[in-house]
């Protein structure tokens, strides 16, 4: 959508994570069908607790209050950052460093929720949203978080399926985590992006021949065989490939 932006983000592997962020349009989508849910729950929780007159009235309103408030957090909590609606939208909320939503976060961003709904509307949230650089509401800049649309599956940088090439050098423990954050995070480049992180490791061969032996590479140690590498070892000067 032309009202997204995109925005980059170091991580502490080095690697640069493009991340599309999500305008307020697919946002509000992503809301209404979450709306829509808790109301639905409302609807059947007053028709079963009708039967128990004021009493079931009080409990419903408690239900009601819990629901209003934890639906959004629990859901973004415990199912990577993503309610039901968020994730129908393939929509997801994360930390701004690009880590994965943890609870304190999801806590923090739904409580100003009553902030960005002032005056009516989400009003002052979408105003919020459409002025902020990384399209944050009043929430999000108060937990540092950001809602970003999700890739689409089977767009990461290698396949578990193709030609497995072990590493030419000694793998250490940083360098295997690194070529594994950048595998999983490959579907958030660009293939130019790709090509020229893989020439970091493989600077000798032209980009799309560098992207290809390191999607072997990484492929070989996905499978688990990682005979040969050596948690201590280092990457000496002339082996280029472990600065991936």
């Amino acid at each position: 959508m032309l009202i997204d932006d995109r925005l980059e983000v170091e991580t502490p592997e080095g690697a640069l994570l493009s991340l599309s962020l999500a305008g307020p349009v697919p946002r509000a989508l992503a809301y209404s069908i979450d709306l829509l849910i808790r109301l639905v729950i409302y609807a059947v929780l007053g028709i079963m607790l009708a039967v128990l007159g004021k009493f079931g009235m009080g409990l419903a309103a408690i239900l009601a209050f819990f629901l209003e408030w934890f639906y959004p957090t629990l859901f973004e909590a415990l199912r990577n950052g993503q309610t039901p609606g968020k994730k129908a939208m393939r929509l997801a909320v994360i930390h701004a460093n690009g880590s994965p939503l943890s609870f304190n976060g999801s806590l923090i961003r739904n409580l100003l929720r009553t902030a960005d709904a002032f005056p009516m509307f989400y009003l002052l949230g979408f105003i919020a949203t459409l002025i902020s650089p990384r399209q944050q509401r009043l929430g999000d800049m108060a937990a540092n978080t950001l809602v970003i649309h999700v890739p689409e599956h089977g767009q990461s940088l290698t396949r578990s399926d193709g030609e497995r090439q072990p590493p030419d050098w000694s793998v250490s423990r940083d360098d295997q985590l690194t070529l594994l954050a950048f595998r999983e995070r490959g579907n958030q480049f660009s293939p130019l992006r790709r090509q020229e992180l893989a020439q970091l490791a493989y600077p000798e061969l032209p980009p799309e021949q560098a992207e290809s032996t390191l999607a072997s590479v990484t492929r070989f140690l996905v499978t688990g065989d990682t005979r040969g590498t050596d948690d201590n070892a280092t990457v000496t000067p002339n082996q280029p490939a472990g600065q991936a």
